[in-house]
């Protein structure tokens, strides 16, 4: 076991069960689905029902996909196009600091998990037993991650972004 692949199975399951457990935190804790619904109507993702089953299915199986490494730059996308949806709906408005509820932690999310996309899900993941490496790492990992999670987050914005102060005007 070399220290890299160590390393690399640590951040791969602590970005993955982190983003799995906040999309089960808006299943099962707080305002939970119909509390987290109205949250994304007010937010201007509409309809709120449906995002937040979206997200909250996307965020756990992303998750724990990264956290198994099984497709891993697909996963690493999703990250992609959550935290861009996130960071523009919630915290674009609060500049970038968390203190403030900025969009840093929505970056380092998203960065990370594009740099576990480059690197491969290592020797310990689901991909290397399947197929003795990771079949989209390094270049192709990186297009992946950024080009499909931008095109995934950018598109739902397109579509069903709708805040209320831009349909008052």
């Amino acid at each position: 076991m070399s220290s890299f692949d160590f390393a690399l199975s640590v951040l791969r399951v602590s970005l993955g069960g982190t983003m799995a457990a906040h999309g089960c935190h808006k299943i099962f804790l707080g305002g939970r689905l119909s509390g987290n619904a109205t949250w994304f109507e007010r937010l201007g993702m509409r309809p709120g029902a449906f995002h937040v089953r979206v997200a909250a299915g996307t965020e756990i199986l992303a998750g724990a996909a990264l956290a198994l490494g099984l497709f891993t730059s697909v996963a690493a996308a999703a990250f992609v196009a959550l935290m861009l949806v996130a960071a523009w709906t919630v915290h674009r408005p609060n500049g970038f600091y968390i203190m403030g509820s900025g969009w840093e932690y929505t970056f380092i999310l998203a960065v990370t998990a594009v740099c576990i996309a480059v690197l491969g899900a290592g020797e310990f993941s689901v991909e290397h037993l399947m197929f003795g490496s990771n079949p989209l790492d390094g270049w192709t990992g990186l297009v992946v991650a950024v080009g499909v999670g931008a095109v995934g987050g950018i598109g739902q914005l397109v579509l069903f972004y709708r805040p209320a102060n831009a349909e008052a005007a």
